[in-house]
Parts: C-alpha cells; structure tokens; sequence
C-alpha cells in the first residue's frame, strides 16, 4: 500500500446524532479545531442550538435533519450538506438507540430489527452517500462511534450488540476497499459517556464515574488532522486510547484491534487461514 492517496487534513466534518449527547459534544470539538460542521439528526429545534454553539466558535454551521434509517431522507441530508460546506472530508456516524436489557429470545422483533436500522443502516447509508465524494477529491475519513458491546459478548440488549460488532466489520471493509484510494476509517468506542442513553440502563444505575466526552473529541480531531491514519481499519477505545499513545505505538500489525475468530491453538486446522490478513 506504498502507493496508497493519503487525504489531506479536514476541513469540514458531518456529525450524525448531533442534536445531543456525544455527537454535539463531537460537533463543538470539531468546531473548536477550526472545522466547519455539517449538524444531522431528526429534531430541527435542538439542532440549530449546536449550530449556535458551533457558529459562537467562529465556524460555519449547516443544519440538516433526516432519519439515518431513510435511503432518501439521507440522500437530501448529505445534498444539503455539500451545498453548504462544500465538502465533506469527515464523516462521524454517531447516531445510535440500544434496546431492552433483556435476552434475545424475550426481545420485541420491530424494536430488535429498529435498532440495526438506526445502527447499522444508518451508517451504510451515510457512507454510501458520502464516500464518492471523498474519492472524488482525493479521500477522506470516516469514524464510526461502536462499542465495546460489539467486541465482546453480553447477556443483554443483542440487538446493540449485533449492531455495534456490524459496525466495527463494516469499519474493517471501508478500509480494505478504499485505503488506497485514500479513504480512512476508525471504529471508535466512547466509553460509557453521560448520556440520557446510558444512564437509563439498569446496568449503570448508581454508576458515578463516567468517561468524559473530551476523550473521544482528542481522538476524532486527532482523525481528523491524519494523526491517526495508520489506525485505519482498527478498533479504537478511548478509555485506553489516546492520540498520543496511538501515535507513539507506531503501526498496528494486521491482526491488532480487529475482530478476528481465534484459533484453540496451533493445532486448531483453521489456525493458519485466521492468522493470514486478507490480503
């Protein structure tokens, strides 16, 4: 891949789920490191408050509203998007909604199946509208926000789980399928961030100690600017993740931070084809 187009730093960004939360924590740290933002969710209201924010930083702020599930909603979103910004160097796929903290078989299927709608199509959609242009003008990067519910199994919520994990493959096959062609992508965990999601779980009730949205701002920025680069493809957790680590590790090996089935051992007949990278 020593010939692969490296992109150039970003100047524009679209942040999905930018209304609340992570996303607008995201969108006015994108902002506050001189890029114009591209602000996506559902609620126009909320919406124009971030641009506000974003718009107080000195940056441009283009407002879009769709539902991440809706081929066509996303379409004119990411349209309007471009008109506004120009371009879109950087995509951020925050939106998300997880399920009941019940076992797969007493979930409710419409709820299972919304889930990966918003989880799963939603980031498909985004970047299938998005990446063209990026190749077009030489690459660009991707980050989208997974968790370490996808990495690992859990007794609860299958369908967050099924779809984070979905998100951290689709992350691995952006990268196969366009790094030479100069586009970067990045599974980024946020850790359990304060958020009107997080603290309705049972699973954190009484919980006190929270990441802080600041550790996954260092990191998108850190994307953003190309600092990152040779994580593309990779499983990245802020909680144990930052810039200056990842940088000062070097290039990650082609198994590191990817999901991978594990081999029992030596002996194991699938050991050799696991430990080949696909190409």
């Amino acid at each position: 891949m020593a010939d692969a187009l490296v992109p150039e730093p970003a100047r524009t960004a679209l942040v999905t789920g930018a209304s609340r939360g992570i996303g607008r924590g995201l969108a006015l740290g994108l902002a506050d490191a001189g890029l114009d933002v591209g602000l996506l969710a559902r609620d126009a209201e909320k919406l124009a408050e971030v641009a506000r924010e974003v718009e107080s930083r000195g940056r441009r702020a283009v407002v879009v509203t769709a539902d991440v599930g809706d081929p066509d909603q996303v379409a004119a979103a990411v349209d309007a998007a471009l008109a506004g910004l120009g371009s879109i160097d950087l995509l951020v796929d925050n939106a998300g909604r997880i399920d009941a903290e019940v076992p797969l078989w007493e979930a409710d299927p419409d709820e299972w199946w919304s889930i990966l709608e918003t989880n799963v199509r939603g980031p498909f959609l985004l970047a299938r509208a998005v990446i063209p242009g990026m190749l077009a003008r030489g690459g660009g990067r991707v980050v989208d926000l997974t968790s370490g519910a996808g990495a690992k199994d859990w007794d609860v919520a299958s369908a967050y789980t099924v779809s984070k994990a979905a998100v951290i493959r689709q992350v691995g096959h952006l990268h196969e399928a366009g790094f030479e062609r100069g586009l970067r992508a990045f599974a980024l965990s946020p850790g359990t961030v304060r958020t009107d999601m997080s603290t309705s779980l049972r699973i954190h009730a009484g919980r006190t100690e929270f990441t802080p949205v600041e550790r996954s701002v260092d990191a998108v920025v850190a994307v953003a600017r190309g600092e990152l680069d040779d994580w593309s493809g990779c499983y990245l957790r802020v909680t144990h993740d930052t810039p200056d680590l990842l940088r000062a590790h070097g290039a990650p090996g082609p198994d590191d931070r990817r999901l991978r089935v594990q081999p029992w051992g030596e002996d194991d007949p699938y050991a050799a084809e696991a430990f080949v990278p696909p190409r």
